[in-house]
Protein backbone atom coordinates (compact mmCIF):
# COMPACT_ATOMS: atom_id res chain seq x y z
CA UNK A 1 0.00 0.00 0.00
CA UNK A 2 2.97 2.39 1.09
CA UNK A 3 4.94 2.04 -2.18
CA UNK A 4 1.57 2.31 -4.38
CA UNK A 5 0.77 5.33 -2.15
CA UNK A 6 3.91 6.89 -3.16
CA UNK A 7 4.10 5.58 -6.40
CA UNK A 8 0.40 7.39 -7.63
CA UNK A 9 -0.10 10.36 -5.54
CA UNK A 10 0.99 13.73 -6.83
CA UNK A 11 3.23 15.73 -4.49
CA UNK A 12 3.53 18.89 -6.83
CA UNK A 13 1.80 21.76 -5.66
CA UNK A 14 2.53 20.61 -1.92
CA UNK A 15 5.02 22.83 0.34
CA UNK A 16 7.44 19.40 1.06
CA UNK A 17 10.74 20.70 -0.46
CA UNK A 18 11.79 19.34 -3.55
CA UNK A 19 15.36 17.79 -4.63
CA UNK A 20 16.48 18.09 -8.64
CA UNK A 21 18.41 15.33 -8.83
CA UNK A 22 18.10 13.90 -12.77
CA UNK A 23 16.97 10.40 -12.44
CA UNK A 24 16.83 10.13 -8.57
CA UNK A 25 13.59 8.39 -9.50
CA UNK A 26 14.92 5.36 -10.21
CA UNK A 27 17.15 4.94 -7.36
CA UNK A 28 13.62 4.94 -5.43
CA UNK A 29 12.11 2.57 -7.49
CA UNK A 30 15.07 0.22 -7.10
CA UNK A 31 14.79 1.05 -3.42
CA UNK A 32 11.01 0.31 -3.13
CA UNK A 33 11.55 -2.87 -4.66
CA UNK A 34 14.82 -4.08 -3.19
CA UNK A 35 13.11 -3.49 0.01
CA UNK A 36 9.73 -5.17 -0.48
CA UNK A 37 11.77 -8.51 -1.99
CA UNK A 38 14.24 -8.44 1.07
CA UNK A 39 11.12 -7.99 3.48
CA UNK A 40 9.33 -10.45 1.21
CA UNK A 41 12.09 -13.43 1.51
CA UNK A 42 12.57 -12.64 5.19
CA UNK A 43 8.44 -13.12 5.69
CA UNK A 44 8.49 -16.32 3.31
CA UNK A 45 11.53 -17.27 5.97
CA UNK A 46 9.70 -16.71 9.05
CA UNK A 47 6.21 -17.53 8.49
CA UNK A 48 7.44 -21.34 6.27
CA UNK A 49 6.00 -24.12 8.12
CA UNK A 50 9.57 -26.31 6.80
CA UNK A 51 12.36 -25.44 8.08
CA UNK A 52 13.62 -24.75 4.15
CA UNK A 53 12.00 -22.67 2.04
CA UNK A 54 12.21 -23.73 -2.20
CA UNK A 55 13.20 -21.45 -4.71
CA UNK A 56 9.91 -22.27 -6.19
CA UNK A 57 7.80 -20.43 -3.37
CA UNK A 58 10.69 -17.27 -3.66
CA UNK A 59 10.03 -17.03 -7.65
CA UNK A 60 6.36 -16.54 -6.71
CA UNK A 61 7.59 -13.45 -4.71
CA UNK A 62 9.97 -12.08 -7.56
CA UNK A 63 6.96 -12.99 -10.48
CA UNK A 64 4.63 -11.41 -7.54
CA UNK A 65 6.67 -8.18 -7.48
CA UNK A 66 7.47 -7.81 -10.86
CA UNK A 67 4.07 -8.11 -11.87
CA UNK A 68 2.88 -5.36 -9.30
CA UNK A 69 5.62 -3.12 -10.35
CA UNK A 70 4.17 -3.22 -13.91
CA UNK A 71 0.55 -2.85 -12.69
CA UNK A 72 2.02 0.26 -10.89
CA UNK A 73 3.18 1.80 -14.05
CA UNK A 74 0.14 0.94 -16.08
CA UNK A 75 -2.11 2.65 -13.29
CA UNK A 76 0.38 5.76 -13.18
CA UNK A 77 0.17 6.18 -17.38
CA UNK A 78 -3.57 5.81 -17.72
CA UNK A 79 -4.73 6.48 -13.95
CA UNK A 80 -2.92 10.05 -13.55
CA UNK A 81 -1.94 13.22 -15.13
CA UNK A 82 1.04 14.36 -13.29
CA UNK A 83 2.69 10.64 -13.38
CA UNK A 84 3.84 8.70 -16.51
CA UNK A 85 4.62 5.14 -16.62
CA UNK A 86 8.24 4.46 -17.74
CA UNK A 87 10.30 1.72 -18.96
CA UNK A 88 13.03 2.64 -17.12
CA UNK A 89 10.97 2.47 -13.81
CA UNK A 90 10.08 -1.00 -14.45
CA UNK A 91 13.67 -1.66 -15.31
CA UNK A 92 15.00 -0.10 -12.18
CA UNK A 93 11.61 -1.99 -10.35
CA UNK A 94 12.96 -5.59 -11.34
CA UNK A 95 16.79 -4.80 -10.81
CA UNK A 96 15.64 -4.28 -7.17
CA UNK A 97 13.59 -6.87 -6.63
CA UNK A 98 16.48 -9.09 -8.19
CA UNK A 99 19.23 -7.45 -6.10
CA UNK A 100 17.19 -7.90 -2.74
CA UNK A 101 16.25 -11.86 -3.45
CA UNK A 102 20.17 -11.69 -3.87
CA UNK A 103 21.44 -9.98 -0.66
CA UNK A 104 18.35 -11.77 1.26
CA UNK A 105 19.75 -14.92 0.15
CA UNK A 106 23.55 -14.17 0.76
CA UNK A 107 22.54 -12.57 4.39
CA UNK A 108 20.16 -14.51 5.84
CA UNK A 109 19.80 -17.92 3.91
CA UNK A 110 23.89 -18.75 4.31
CA UNK A 111 22.83 -22.42 5.17
CA UNK A 112 21.46 -23.12 1.36
CA UNK A 113 17.55 -22.65 2.84
CA UNK A 114 16.76 -20.77 -0.42
CA UNK A 115 18.31 -23.84 -2.80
Amino acid sequence: MFVAFLSLFSFSGTDLPSVSIPHIDKLVHFTFYFVASVLGALSLKEYSSSSKIGMKVVWYLVLALIVYGILIEVLQSKFTTTRSGEILDFVANTIGVFAGIAVARFLFFKKGILK
